[in-house]
């Protein structure tokens, strides 16, 4: 599903406008990119947590010419399912 299905879906399903809808989808991507810019963590209880870990420095490899690289230290997003999500998961056959 792409954003464009997803805002479909929500409307279809909530009875909101398109437009509506995207000004919401927007805001909560606005929402949780400040929160973690912040260093900061976003938990919604049965759905999920965002937060921001740190990658550290290391060597890695050009796949082009086998080169060793050395990579520097990052912060990256990370997204960790919750136990309603995990378990409405686990039922999928």
């Amino acid at each position: 599903m792409n954003k464009s299905e997803l805002i479909n879906a929500l409307s279809e399903e909530t009875a909101f406008s398109k437009k509506d809808i995207s000004r919401v989808i927007a805001a909560f991507e606005r929402i949780v990119k400040r929160t973690l810019q912040k260093g900061q963590k976003l938990s919604m209880t049965g759905f999920g947590t965002f937060w921001v870990s740190r990658r550290p420095a290391r060597l890695g490899v050009n796949p082009a010419t086998k080169e060793r690289i050395k990579l520097p230290e990052i912060n990256v997003p990370r997204f960790k399912a919750g136990k309603g999500l995990k378990e409405l998961i686990r039922s999928v056959k």
